[in-house]
């Protein structure tokens, strides 16, 4: 009997196994991708490039909007591209990372394509299709750190910049409530201090930010209201999609506030975050609840998106459909009070000018 023993195939393994049928792989990443899904994108493309042959692209829908995200591209190169549409050839395989099978916020599913893998962290909404990879992993803090693990598994080293964008994705998606980390993430973590650069995350997390985010975040704070321990924020417009999660992170560090929905309408969409704090429920399925029938959703336990897309096409957002959303939030929370306080009274406003 030989004494040679086989080594079990690891995920990174059975994805490889998947890929090599094709001659050449996009990997798709949600709209607006934040840094989870840039640094996720990233670390599959190095492991695509490292171990099969073929050309890869990283795509994403929409603009960058958040500032240390505009800067963590400014400073890391991530080798992505923002398109408007995808024209996908014979022999490719589409894989998406930080986005779930069937959702709306990215373009395979607005162009009919059917992807072969998914890498992703978010409980979703739309089930789970056959496909023939999933890798979906909810107690995991980030995308990132999934991806991660793949070139840690086929030992791949990832450089300082991919090391340093994959630690700061971390970052982003543990803070505003979300900072439970798994015994992947902190293993990860350890892994990547070999090659991340700590100053140039510092620099990203303190990016210099235009002014449209100073507009954004006073009108915000002027309509938010507090119902019990939720709070509801309607923004009539904003710069970009990305502060609408800004000003929910933000929100629910208040004491006395453990849920927050905060809505904006961006371009023709109605754009939502979620925020539950510790051992206030669970934000994705709230925003479940809240959107039901309406418009589409996923996320976590602590932090969860979603959108209604098309809703602002007429001029304003009736009142019709926000008193539905702020009821709808209020019963998800199963809160009974229909009248809120202003998060700051607009007297003190003008009592401190």
């Amino acid at each position: 009997m030989s004494s040679t023993t086989t080594r079990s195939k690891t995920a990174s393994d059975r994805l490889l196994d998947v890929l090599a049928e094709y001659e050449q792989f996009l990997i798709v990443m949600h709209d607006s991708p934040d840094p989870d899904a840039m640094a996720s994108g990233w670390a599959l493309r190095c492991l695509i490039e490292e171990r099969l042959t073929g050309p890869v692209r990283l795509v994403g829908g929409g603009a960058v909007v958040r500032a240390e995200n505009r800067y963590l591209i400014e400073l890391l190169c991530p080798p992505l591209e923002l398109v408007s549409e995808l024209d996908v050839e014979p022999g490719t395989a589409t894989i998406l990372v930080d986005c779930g099978v069937g959702t709306k916020n990215h373009l395979a599913t607005r162009s009919g394509i059917t992807p072969v893998a998914v890498i992703d962290h978010h409980l979703t909404s739309n089930g789970s299709p056959q496909i023939p990879f999933k890798d979906i992993r909810e107690q995991a803090a980030a995308s990132a750190t999934i991806a991660a693990s793949y070139l840690r598994e086929q030992a791949i080293e990832p450089g300082a910049k991919l090391a340093t964008a994959i630690l700061y994705a971390l970052r982003t998606e543990t803070c505003g409530g979300e900072t439970e980390h798994s015994a992947l993430d902190r293993s990860v973590v350890k892994w990547l201090s070999a090659w991340a650069d700590p100053a140039l995350l510092a620099e990203i997390e303190n990016a210099p930010l235009e002014r449209e985010y100073f507009g954004d975040l006073a009108l915000a704070m002027q309509n938010t209201f507090v119902y019990d321990d939720a709070a509801l924020c309607f923004l009539p417009r904003a710069s970009g999609a990305e502060i609408v999660g800004e000003v929910a992170d933000l929100l629910v560090r208040c004491r006395g506030i453990r849920r927050v929905l905060c809505a904006a309408v961006v371009d023709d969409d109605l754009v939502f975050s979620a925020r539950a704090a510790q051992n206030s429920g669970n934000a994705a399925r709230l925003l479940q609840m809240t959107l039901k029938g309406i418009g589409g959703c996923g996320g976590h336990t602590h932090r969860a998106g979603g959108k209604i897309s098309g809703a602002a096409n007429r001029q304003k957002i009736g009142d019709d459909l926000l008193g539905e959303l702020r009821e709808r939030w209020l019963s998800a929370c199963k809160i009974d009070r229909q009248r809120g306080t202003r998060l700051v009274p607009r007297r003190e406003i003008v009592e401190n000018l």
